[in-house]
């Protein structure tokens, strides 16, 4: 009786385990970069934490890590957008097998109507004959993106980076709704 039994949880632990198989191509299969900027690997150039940082409203400098994956040396030769005006640059090479930072080379200013908290349609063209459209957020030259704009002395008014924070010990009311003042019930 005992071989019958081994036998029966033997085949039951195997039933189980084709029971909890998912599948293949699984988003927690996927790579995820968390951060504030996009990411898009299609191409021979992947394109990482695209953003614009701007330091006021209509004016900021596009931020992107491109990442050369072919043999052959590959350069930005374009970036645009609706409605945008892009400061010309030479093209920006990139070796084969290397990257290059524009947070560390300086980024490419760019002027719209457009404000921090958005994001902006742009199409990166590459020498290659390739191109790539994504959705870019701009972010405010305020933390880590602090010194990344290169149209900080504009004719706009500049984003406040100041956060007071309350004094110790005193309550803040929050509204997960969006409203809030004095005539909001205390739920609490």
């Amino acid at each position: 009786m005992q071989p019958r039994r081994a036998l029966s949880a033997g085949a039951l632990v195997l039933a189980l385990g084709s029971l909890t198989s998912c599948g293949f191509e699984l988003m927690t299969d996927q790579p995820f970069a968390p951060g504030e900027g996009t990411n898009t690997r299609v191409g021979e150039v992947d394109v990482l934490s695209a953003l614009v940082v701007a330091a006021q409203p209509n004016e900021g400098t596009f931020v992107v890590t491109l990442v050369n994956n072919s043999p052959d040396e590959v350069a930005l030769s374009g970036v645009s957008g609706t409605d945008l005006e892009v400061d010309e640059f030479e093209p920006v090479e990139i070796a084969p097998r290397e990257m290059v930072n524009f947070a560390d080379e300086g980024g490419i200013p760019m002027s719209g109507d457009f404000d921090a908290g958005q994001l902006l349609a742009l199409t990166l063209t590459f020498s290659n004959g390739d191109s790539t459209e994504m959705n870019v957020p701009i972010v405010p030259a305020c933390g880590p993106y602090e010194g990344l704009d290169l149209t900080e002395d504009s004719e706009f008014i500049p984003y406040d980076c100041e956060y007071e924070a309350p004094p110790p010990g005193e309550e803040t009311e929050i509204d997960p709704a969006g409203g809030g003042g004095e005539d909001t019930p205390d739920l609490g």
